[in-house]
């Protein structure tokens, strides 16, 4: 049988790093729960292999069910009937196969029936669905709103809440509306108390809500009276049982059909508020995007990898002029370059995803009791570092998705335009990913003071000291001189003292940086893993210089002056 995990050595090696033994030690609370639930583990060894299993069982079900169905799921679509929404007819197959395997709310603890699975697994779960359909890892992944649920409502919010979510309810995040897109200062869907029911009700419009019919909403709104900026907004639980809420229409996209993107219409719903007033926009929102942007990074790796395969098999199949098209240097260099962007893209996936682990684990445990000095340290450290690589992780990947599909068509040839080849759906498919969740443009935004304050700098020296295979010793001697071609930028940038002129050169010294994490990050993978890793590191790594040559010469050729000619 397929399997979109077993025939992927490259996901497994991500469990075998060394900082998974303090993620699991953090998340286990020496292994507490083994005692009260039979499937806990008990010790890093038996974690590490209920992992591996879960994994195995989600990539035989992502292979055999959800990857089979999505052609149909694609064609057929959801469907707008009475205010609601009907899921095409196969993704209930898909959504009743994984609730069946349990890969529902698996980062929730286990006392409201989750597997308190850490971030690594789940990112890997999210990237070999979205292999199969991203459209379908859309529903699928959205119960990650969870963990804000959790992280910020209270003991009896999560009593009610989290288990539904562990037994197969659907989740979605209700921010943007007609007039406030990217600007989510700008909401105004209005929440007013009703001291009568004691409860809150919602009134206005909500669009582009991903999933938008789902079972539990978590929903950004106005609450304070007389506001207009992000200081008057709290967030708020909606359950679908308690009615008031209607989809106005389902959009018609150009991509990830089986995934209804709703606008929808509240009228006196009822809710109730999650956490305290006023901190919805500036707080929650902000924990609620950064996991939904890993997300998108996964979801854009199992993309890319998508492509990669449909490229792949076609290469070897296809004959032209007596023999496979794979060995025509013009199409295996195409392919050696999109596996490279493949591999690159997922080390810092994974990068990102421990970095996560570990201080969300901490702040768990600080609910419990008072962190020690060196706890918090290494929380404030993990906290930083995956504030800085999630916007990375998010806009690269999404990038590389677009790229990697819009190569697999190229592969094909004529017939990658037509609709009877998987690659058209993973172009239209991938579009979506540079642009939901913040576009590239805001992820830049996000990452450009972790540039112009040096700390990417500093990752990047402590990277290269990180030991080298001898083989990859030149590699790792190449990225060193690629980094002293990025800080000459940064420095030119911050010398120049203007913000439009940073802005102007934002862009291409995010990439430059993305780029040289990705490559010292990928020689760590080719040191421990050479068969896996090695000729993408080599291949990446020639890629990447041409990648800074390009950006550096933009940056160093251009000035203040030059603002003028970019305004027309």
């Amino acid at each position: 049988m397929a399997n979109y995990y077993t025939e992927n050595p490259d996901i497994k090696f991500y469990l075998t790093h060394p900082l998974m033994r303090r993620i699991v030690e953090l998340k286990e609370r020496g292994y507490a729960d083994k005692d009260a639930f039979d499937y806990a583990p008990e010790s890093f060894e038996d974690a590490i292999d209920s992992y591996d299993r879960v994994l195995e069982l989600a990539g035989e079900i992502s292979a055999e069910i959800v990857a089979q169905n999505a052609e149909d799921v694609d064609a057929e679509g959801p469907h707008h009937e009475g205010g609601r929404v009907k899921y095409a007819s196969k993704t209930y197959e898909n959504l009743d196969a994984t609730v069946k395997a349990g890969l529902n709310g698996v980062t929730m603890p286990r006392r409201y029936g989750g597997l308190n699975f850490p971030s690594v697994p789940y990112s890997a779960i999210n990237e070999i669905i979205a292999t199969a359909d991203a459209g379908f890892e859309n529903i699928w992944s959205l119960q990650d709103c969870i963990e804000t649920l959790y992280e910020f409502g209270d003991e009896d919010q999560r009593r009610r809440f989290v288990p539904r979510v562990c037994q197969g309810a659907t989740m979605s995040m209700d921010l943007t509306e007609p007039d406030a897109g990217s600007d989510l200062q700008s909401v105004m869907l209005k929440a007013t108390f009703d001291e009568a029911n004691n409860c809150w009700r919602l009134n206005g419009c909500k669009r582009f809500i991903t999933n938008g019919d789902s079972d539990i909403h978590l929903v950004l709104a106005r609450s304070e009276e007389g506001t207009r900026d992000g200081r008057g907004l709290s967030m708020f639980i909606y359950d679908k049982r308690d009615g008031g809420v209607d989809v106005r229409r389902i959009e018609n996209k150009l991509g990830i059909h089986g995934s209804p993107t709703c606008e929808l219409v509240y009228k006196n719903a009822r809710a109730e508020l999650c956490g305290s007033r006023k901190l919805g926009l500036i707080k929650y929102v902000m924990a609620l995007m950064n996991g939904a942007r890993l997300g998108i990074a996964a979801q854009s790796v199992g993309i890319s990898q998508a492509a990669y395969n449909e490229a792949l098999a076609y290469a070897k199949s296809r004959r032209q002029f007596g023999k496979e098209i794979i060995n025509f240097p013009a199409v295996y260099e195409m392919l050696s370059v999109m596996k490279a962007r493949l591999a690159a893209g997922r080390s810092i996936l994974y990068a990102t995803s421990r970095y996560v682990d570990i201080y969300k684990a901490l702040e768990d445990i600080a609910r419990e009791r008072k962190l020690t000095a060196e706890e918090r340290a290494e929380c404030k450290e993990y906290t930083r570092l995956a504030d800085a690589f999630t916007p990375l992780a998010k806009g690269m990947n999404s990038e590389y998705a677009n790229q990697n599909a819009y190569d697999g068509i190229q592969v094909h040839g004529g017939s990658g335009f037509m609709l009877e080849y998987a690659c058209q759906r993973l172009y239209r498919d991938a579009r979506i990913t540079s642009i939901y969740e913040g576009t590239t443009q805001l992820q830049t935004v996000a990452a450009i003071r972790y540039i112009t304050n040096g700390f990417y700098s500093q990752v990047i020296a402590k990277m290269q000291e990180e030991p080298t295979a001898d083989e990859f010793a030149p590699l790792r001697e190449t990225a060193k001189r690629m980094a002293a071609k990025y800080n000459e930028c940064v420095e030119k940038v911050n010398t120049a003292g203007c913000d439009e002129y940073k802005d102007l050169c934002a862009r291409h010294l995010y990439e430059m940086v993305a780029t040289i994490i990705m490559t010292n990050l990928l020689i760590d993978d080719a040191t421990h893993a050479p068969e896996l890793f090695g000729a993408s590191a080599r291949v990446y790594t020639r890629y990447a210089v041409s990648e800074v040559k390009k950006h550096r010469s933009f940056i160093m050729s251009s000035s203040t002056d030059d603002l003028g000619d970019y305004r027309k």
